[in-house]
């Protein structure tokens, strides 16, 4: 089983995929759009992408893609993030790491290498390479990026703004293997329309029914200025007749746009 993730080797991506499957089994792009996109076209038979950290929000790019690509979710994979800074030695100039790690770390790097530049790359794995190449450059990673075989050195762990940081990664596959097995299910709603209590109305048959809304969130459709797609997560399965039964309502109130149910699924926290 072939599963696709952000790369290069070492990302917190990476970690989540081992998961899934072995390393020889894990093939790496720099886009969760791509990885959305190809497990749709059936090219590969898994993706993993992460949607939510819990410092820093959402993953924009992948509920974008969600609604752009019909795929299944399959799986929930939450994983603790331990930041640490590398490099070859103490004077750098410049951090790399993902945009998402450099915000994760702001409170330690504006307090200990405020006058260092700032360099979003496309992974922090990709900040490690930076690192590796240049020793004008640390990165923010897993401790494990510097094993210890090269010149890199940890200069300091868990240098993250809070203990509790985690990211929760979502593992997708083809349409075909939508399940309606699980404690959470994930869903996308395009209503079309726009009144006021359109929100109030999308939320009530969850409350009326004692399911337990974990996500709401709106995205630009890409329509028209002020018209939304609505990514909403619950804690209940798609085989209980009470989550049936608010997915009906749902899908009266957006009959002049859609509704995607990307599928059951359970949760599993991978420690590294």
């Amino acid at each position: 089983m072939q599963v696709l993730t952000l790369g290069p080797s070492g990302t917190y991506s990476h970690r989540a995929a081992s998961a899934v499957a072995a390393d020889g089994d894990i093939v790496f792009t720099e886009s969760v759009t791509t990885i959305v996109e190809s497990v749709s076209a059936g090219e590969y038979d898994r993706g993993v992408v992460p949607v939510e950290n819990s410092i820093e929000g959402s993953v924009t790019e992948s509920l974008d893609a969600f609604a752009e690509h019909d795929v299944a979710v399959v799986q929930e994979i939450i994983t603790p993030i331990r930041h640490a800074l590398i490099a070859q030695g103490a004077d750098f100039e410049t951090v790399a790491s993902h945009a998402q790690a450099l915000a994760q770390c702001r409170d330690y790097l504006e307090a200990e290498y405020p006058d260092v530049d700032l360099e979003a790359v496309a992974s922090t794995a990709r900040g490690v390479q930076r690192a590796r190449e240049d020793p004008s450059v640390a990165a923010i990673g897993h401790p494990a990026n510097a094993d210890g075989n090269d010149a890199l050195t940890v200069l300091a762990e868990d240098i993250q703004d809070r203990t509790s940081n985690a990211t929760r990664f979502l593992v997708v596959a083809p349409v075909s293997e939508r399940s309606e097995a699980g404690s959470k299910t994930s869903f996308i709603v395009y209503p079309n329309v726009d009144y006021p209590g359109l929100l109030l109305e999308l939320l009530e048959p969850f409350a009326d029914r004692d399911i337990n809304l974990t996500r709401v969130e709106s995205r630009p459709s890409g329509e028209r200025l002020g018209d939304y797609v609505f990514h909403i997560d619950i804690a209940a399965g798609l085989y209980e007749d009470r989550t049936q039964a608010a997915l009906d309502v749902i899908e009266d109130i957006a009959e002049n746009g859609w509704v995607r149910r990307l599928g059951s699924y359970d949760s599993e926290t991978v420690l590294y």
